[in-house]
């Protein structure tokens, strides 16, 4: 039987970029109707406001421009993720802080990182990408004549979470003729075989479709209710189970900086994310280890200010992923499918691999369906797991001692057998890219020497013949001169945005 009526229940980012994903590759099928469900009862958890680079090469697909994310989602744009305060430093002493950059740290696609090892005390690895010097001069990492979606160093993006929904929405309707419609499900019956057969709405309405898309969030109401998937718990490598959430309001001329600010206290972490208009920040932390009223007192201190409990919002974080994410005729995405706490920004970019992956294979018939789940599976639980080691990496491998919280973070939690050998691998020589053999390896390489390197981790020095550490030498100064001028030619990061809305809006005029 022909796979016609597809149903994505839940919207928020995760069920439009299902929307756009399906309908880029489905919409020349004129028996094929995509219908999003969405309820106006279960509110958005809307604070994945962080994107990597991939975001730009999906908007592209999707049909969508940069000047439109740019000049309605109170977008700002990122160059990496600066991490302070992750390794211990002496009372006094300057606090540490490092950047996991965007840019490659191959200058001239050359690995220096066996030749860094022998002057790493007079250079941070960050300084091998071009990035570090417009991150710390809150320059914007485009040209006013950089072309969409390129720049002079590369960069992804802060946005709006409810804005870039709505973004996505437009396009996935205007563009794909997805329809949508507000309705809660109530109920879902199952066939004899045990498929999806129908949904049931809380306004008395029933509805029928082929194929079902979970984007419900952290209910899964589809894969994980109706359907019986079990949640694999991966609490026992990430320990952070709690954020608390608010949001600021900046001034209009204030500084901008390109980057995420990854601030770490004594039982987790605080993220900064600064928008045109307001900064969307968090404290993420252990409830094992820290109350809600002492991390509102780690909030509070970061801040300069008193954050009283009405200001924030509590969201309560369940680490793990569904041992299966596509069971019989209904796959899950999103929060539905699993959840890694924030750091690194995995939330949408897992979504949009595994949206992108549903929809490159998706099933035509009922039949195929059997023979598509195994792979589908199979590629996302090991997406899953990567994703998850590289986020444990961040605390694994801090020389902080100072709470129970790191100590457990250090000594005492689980790490995956693959994580275990790669650390040791690592004590003896550089990753490599053949290290990570997978396409289903998000985080590569080069993600991971920024952070390793970045924390000091100690790998024993390979010796370099002198020519090759003169070559590397000379790349190396090369690159950091190549840096102080591009730097020195760019713009304040809140200039150039401002000068682009004033553009757009002097054109919207005429």
């Amino acid at each position: 039987m022909k796979i016609r009526k597809i149903a994505i229940v839940g919207g928020g980012t995760a069920g439009w970029i299902a929307a756009n994903h399906l309908g880029v590759e489905l919409s020349k099928d004129p028996d094929i109707q995509i219908t999003l469900i969405e309820s106006k009862d279960v509110p958005v958890i809307g604070v994945g406001e962080g994107t990597v680079p991939r975001i730009k090469e999906t908007l592209h697909k999707f049909g969508i421009s940069e000047i439109d994310l740019l000049a309605t989602c109170d977008a700002t744009l990122k160059t990496g993720i600066k991490f302070s305060n992750w390794m211990a430093h002496e009372k006094g002493e300057a606090e540490h802080f490092y950047y996991h950059p965007f840019s490659s740290p191959y200058p001239k696609g050359y690995d220096v990182t066996d030749y860094w090892l022998t002057i790493k005390n007079d250079v941070p690895f960050s300084h091998l990408s071009d990035v570090f010097d417009v991150a710390e001069g809150n320059k914007c990492p485009k040209r006013k004549s950089s072309p969409p979606y390129l720049g002079a160093v590369d960069y992804a993006y802060h946005f709006n979470a409810a804005k870039f929904s709505e973004l996505l929405a437009s396009n996935a309707k205007r563009r794909f003729g997805v329809q949508h419609k507000f309705e809660t499900v109530r109920n879902v019956r199952l066939d004899d075989q045990g498929n999806i057969a129908k949904l049931v709405y809380t306004s008395g309405g029933e509805e029928a479709f082929d194929f079902y898309l979970d984007c419900s969030g952290f209910s899964a109401v589809l894969l994980g209710e109706a359907l019986e998937t079990p949640f694999e718990d991966k609490s026992s490598q990430i320990l952070t189970d709690s954020a608390l959430v608010l949001q600021e309001a900046t001034e209009q001329e204030s500084p901008i900086q390109p980057y995420t600010t990854a601030h770490a206290h004594k039982a987790g972490w605080i993220w900064d994310i600064p928008l045109t208009t307001r900064r969307g920040l968090g404290c993420v932390y252990s409830s094992a280890h820290m109350s809600d009223s002492e991390a509102a007192d780690v909030f509070s201190e970061y801040l300069g200010r008193t954050v009283d409990s009405e200001s924030v919002r509590k969201i309560p974080m369940k680490i793990g992923y569904r041992q299966q994410f596509w069971k019989k005729n209904c796959a899950a995405l999103g929060l539905a499918q699993g959840f890694v706490e924030p750091l690194e920004a995995t939330s949408i970019l897992v979504t949009d691999f595994s949206a992108s992956l549903l929809a490159k294979s998706f099933p035509r018939t009922m039949e195929d369906i059997s023979v598509l789940t195994g792979y589908y599976n199979k590629a996302v639980r090991y997406t899953w797991e990567r994703v998850i080691d590289f986020v444990q990496l961040h605390y694994c491998i801090s020389d902080r001692q100072d709470s129970g919280f790191w100590l457990d973070c250090t000594r005492g939690a689980q790490k995956s057998d693959v994580l275990e050998e790669r650390l040791q691998r690592w004590k003896v020589v550089t990753p490599k890219s053949s290290d990570f053999f997978s396409t289903f390896d998000i985080f590569g390489v080069e993600n991971h020497l920024y952070v390793l390197y970045g924390m000091n981790f100690d790998t024993q020095p390979t010796p370099i013949g002198g020519k090759e550490a003169e070559r590397a030498r000379e790349i190396i100064r090369e690159l950091r001169d190549h840096s102080t001028k591009v730097t020195g030619e760019l713009m304040p990061h809140r200039s150039w945005l401002s000068e682009l809305q004033r553009h757009l809006a002097k054109m919207a005029a005429h």
